[in-house]
């Protein structure tokens, strides 16, 4: 399919601030006359909403990891004909919050699936649609579990309760990702201040899409 849009994902772990920097970014793009789609993973439509209230439920915790892929794999594919693939299509750019990326480092890596068994899942789901562009929040884990506890409004999910080792290997997962396509993933250092993120992420996003209108 000859997709003339462009499609920005943005990853990281928990409590890396990428949901809140995303808002900001697209409130600011929107209001300097950007065609942007705001998303998000697990979800942006209804179908994979539902599948994201099953995957993030607490009550959950005996779900399988494979389950989990399969389960992720199910909601990118819907979400991608029903959602992103009509707004690329139509020219818009998409900001989707998670995507191919955080399978791979979450249940390839952390789950000890296999990245390779998690991406050949993945590539029967979405086809060849890759972002053109991802923004990595990088962060010690440790800091991102301490920004959720503080945050008592922050959905907890069933990740959240993960152990420390568990969200220490998916940054590991992560950093294979980073190595298997350097060229698309521009790695962010989100220890830093919101308001410094967000000018370092709308620089970014603003040359990437200049640098692709001409």
């Amino acid at each position: 399919m000859n997709n003339q849009g462009f499609f920005i994902t943005i990853e990281g772990p928990e409590g890396a601030g990428k949901t809140t920097v995303m808002s900001d970014v697209v409130a600011r793009l929107t209001k300097e006359g950007y065609d942007i789609v705001s998303t998000r993973e697990p979800g942006g439509i209804r179908i994979s909403e539902h599948i994201r209230e099953v995957i993030l439920n607490n009550a959950y915790t005996e779900m399988d990891g494979r389950t989990e892929a399969l389960l992720y794999a199910a909601a990118r594919r819907q979400h991608l004909v029903e959602k992103i693939e009509p707004a690329l299509n139509e020219n818009k750019i998409v900001l989707c919050d998670r995507f191919i990326d955080a399978s791979l480092a979450y249940q390839g890596h952390a789950r000890g699936l296999g990245i390779d068994e998690v991406l050949s899942i993945n590539e029967f789901a979405i086809g060849k649609l890759m972002p053109h562009l991802t923004l990595l929040f990088d962060l010690e884990p440790s800091v991102g579990l301490k920004r959720i506890a503080k945050h008592d409004e922050r959905e907890k999910n069933r990740l959240d309760a993960e152990s420390l080792a568990f969200h220490e290997a998916v940054r590991e997962g992560y950093q294979e990702v980073v190595k298997r396509y350097p060229e698309r993933i521009h790695v962010v250092d989100a220890s830093k201040s919101q308001e410094e993120v967000t000018e370092y992420v709308l620089n970014v996003l603003k040359n990437s899409l200049s640098s692709r209108m001409k």
